[in-house]
């Protein structure tokens, strides 16, 4: 089932299942990302002792 192996056809059903799987892990790359990066300057940004 790996596309490295002989037995891997590229049907339409094959492309959409990959495709949906590299749009799903896309998505979630993006949002942890964007997570990490929004802690980082959350945590990089001056405390003045104020809590909004």
């Amino acid at each position: 089932m790996f596309p490295f192996n002989f037995e891997w056809i590229w049907d339409a059903g094959h492309m959409l299942f990959m495709g949906g799987l590299w749009y799903a892990l896309t998505i979630m790359g993006l949002g942890v990302t964007y997570c990490i990066i929004k802690a980082a300057v959350d945590a990089s940004r001056e405390n003045d002792g104020n809590h909004h």
